[in-house]
C-alpha cells in the first residue's frame, strides 16, 4: 500500500465514530471504557472480540448475521481495519467497534467477565524460539483471556499455520484446559462448525485456492 492511501485511511479512520485509537499510556493509566463496553454500545449483548482482525472479515461477517451481539475488532494496524470500519459504517451496523492498540493490553481494555468470546484469526505463527512469548496462546496470553472472559466464555483459534496448532493443542492439553473442538482441515471435515467454514479472510480464501488446510481450535481456559 502506498504512503498516500496510508495516511488517507489514517485520517478517516480518525473521523469513524466505530473506530477507537488511545494512546498506550492512555491504556495503562486507566482506559475510560474498561467495564463500561455495554454502556458505550448502548445495550447488555454479549461481547465478542476478533484479535489481530486485520481487515475486519470476521468480524463484519459475524455482526451481519447477529445483529444482538457486540463485536470488538482489535488490531495495531489502523490501515488494515479501516476497511472493515468503513464497511461497517456504509451498512449501519451499530454493534461493531475497532480499537487501535496491542493485543497484549486486552487486559486493561476490558474488565473481568465482561467478554463472551475471543476470535483468533491467523495470527502470525512466530515460529522462532526467539518469539515464542509474541504467540498469542502462550501461557500470558490465555491468563489474560481467562481474566477478560465470562466463567464459560470460548476462545476460537483459526490458523493455516500447522505449527501454531499443533503448539496450542498441546499447551492447552498440557495445562489441563478444555478443548471442546479441534480439526486439522476443517473444509474436509463435515461436521466443521457453520460459523468456521461459512467465513473466510481474503487470506484465508487464497489459501483455500493453493490446496493448503485450514485448522481449527475451539476451547475453555480452565485455572
Amino acid at each position: 500500500m502506498g504512503s498516500k492511501n496510508k495516511l488517507k485511511r489514517f485520517r478517516e479512520n480518525d473521523t469513524f465514530a466505530n473506530v477507537i485509537q488511545p494512546a498506550r499510556q492512555e491504556v495503562l493509566d486507566g482506559f475510560e471504557l474498561k467495564g463500561k463496553w455495554n454502556t458505550h454500545f448502548g445495550n447488555d449483548n454479549p461481547i465478542i472480540l476478533e484479535l489481530g482482525c486485520g481487515k475486519g472479515e470476521y468480524t463484519i461477517a459475524l455482526a451481519r448475521k447477529n445483529p444482538n451481539i457486540n463485536y470488538i475488532g482489535i488490531d495495531l494496524k489502523g490501515e488494515r481495519f479501516w476497511r472493515g470500519a468503513k464497511t461497517a459504517l456504509e451498512e449501519n451496523l451499530n454493534n461493531v467497534v475497532f480499537i487501535r492498540t496491542q493485543i497484549e493490553l486486552i487486559d486493561l481494555l476490558f474488565e473481568e467477565n465482561e467478554v463472551s468470546e475471543i476470535w483468533i484469526t491467523f495470527p502470525d505463527p512466530q515460529i522462532k524460539y526467539t518469539r515464542t512469548k509474541h504467540r498469542m496462546t502462550t501461557h500470558p496470553f490465555l491468563k489474560k483471556y481467562y481474566h477478560v472472559l465470562k466463567p464459560e466464555g470460548v476462545v476460537n483459534l483459526k490458523t493455516d499455520s500447522e505449527f501454531m496448532h499443533g503448539y496450542t493443542l498441546g499447551l492447552l492439553h498440557g495445562e489441563g484446559h478444555e478443548v471442546m473442538y479441534a480439526h486439522h482441515d476443517v473444509y474436509k471435515n463435515a461436521h466443521s462448525p457453520t460459523e468456521v467454514v461459512s467465513t473466510q479472510t481474503f487470506y484465508e480464501s487464497k489459501y483455500l485456492e493453493t490446496g493448503k488446510a485450514i485448522t481449527y481450535i475451539k476451547f475453555k481456559i480452565r485455572y
